[in-house]
């Protein structure tokens, strides 16, 4: 039987990244949280956590926080029956999950706010490419995702929301610069890109489409939607865009598509861990509701 105030130690030297801080937010004193944490590192045989500038969890210490994660949202259900478990309703749950950075930018971002606003939840977001997300599901460190993988993962849902639109744009000034004579492979191989990060290959993908081939493109690597935005404006380069985020440049000409009327769509999906939480189902009902008016229909 696992000791929940040792899981509870541990959890939250892993979320505020130090035993000294873990101690503030539990109310107790750091050789107590030592204590604990100690204790069940015992119980377990192998260390749960990493000392340094931040602490940070070994695999066997993520997946206990992971199992605390879901019995506090057993323990959820449990008050709605058993009010007696929280007399005053002050006690929030974590809710980890992952999405994409373009869907944060621009239609996600308002739903999760609306929900995390309302809900007695703790939203722990993490961002990763929509390709990669789904990974984080399936290693069980967050509960749900935004992701382009249609297929679920073992123990969860998938429900499709929709595409997202993206445009290939630069500012006038770069198009002139870098392909006054067209854009092809030739052009593209000498012409400044913008990558989210090394899993980025949205550029690769409108190119392969584009040139029917491969083309190892020139690259600044900015991992920030708006940041993309703004170094396009600046005739930094040129990216994949999602259209909802530069239409207003677009519209004023400040930036312009490489190629007109050669979108790329990516269809997005949620998956949700087979949790039958209420809280999990109340996330998905907003989040499938936010798709609905921010993405394309798939």
């Amino acid at each position: 039987m696992l000791d929940y105030p040792s899981l509870a130690a541990l959890a939250a030297v892993v979320r505020e990244g130090s035993f000294e801080r873990a101690a503030q937010a539990l109310h107790v004193t750091p050789s107590a949280v030592s204590q604990r944490v100690r204790l069940l590192e015992e119980r377990m045989g192998c260390a749960l956590v990493v000392r340094g500038q931040p602490c940070q969890a070994t695999e066997t210490g993520r997946r206990l926080c992971q199992h605390l994660d879901r019995v506090r949202l057993l323990e959820h259900e449990l008050r709605g029956t058993l009010p007696t478990l929280d007399p005053e309703g002050h006690t929030r749950v974590r809710l980890p999950i992952a999405v994409n950075a373009d869907s944060l930018a621009t239609w996600f971002a308002r739903a999760v706010a609306a929900f995390g606003a309302e809900a007695p939840v703790l939203m722990d977001v993490a961002v990763d490419d929509e390709g990669h997300t789904a990974e984080w599901l399936r290693s069980g460190a967050v509960l749900a995702a935004v992701t382009a993988t249609a297929r679920p993962a073992t123990g969860c849902n998938s429900r499709p929301l929709g595409a997202m639109r993206y445009r290939a744009a630069a500012s006038p000034e770069f198009v002139e610069r870098y392909f006054c004579q067209g854009v092809g492979a030739g052009t593209l191989a000498l012409a400044p890109s913008l990558l989210f990060s090394a899993k980025d290959d949205l550029q690769a993908r409108w190119v392969r489409r584009l040139c029917r081939r491969h083309v190892e493109l020139p690259r600044h690597t900015l991992p920030s939607s708006q940041a993309f935005v703004t170094a396009a404006l600046a005739g930094m380069g040129w990216g994949l865009h999602p259209q909802a985020l530069i239409q207003p440049h677009l519209d004023d000409g400040s930036l312009v598509e490489l190629v007109p009327h050669t979108p790329l769509d990516v269809p997005l999906y949620w998956h949700e861990a087979r949790a039958a939480s209420s809280l999990l189902e109340g996330l998905t009902r907003v989040v499938v509701g936010a798709a609905k008016q921010g993405l394309r229909k798939g």
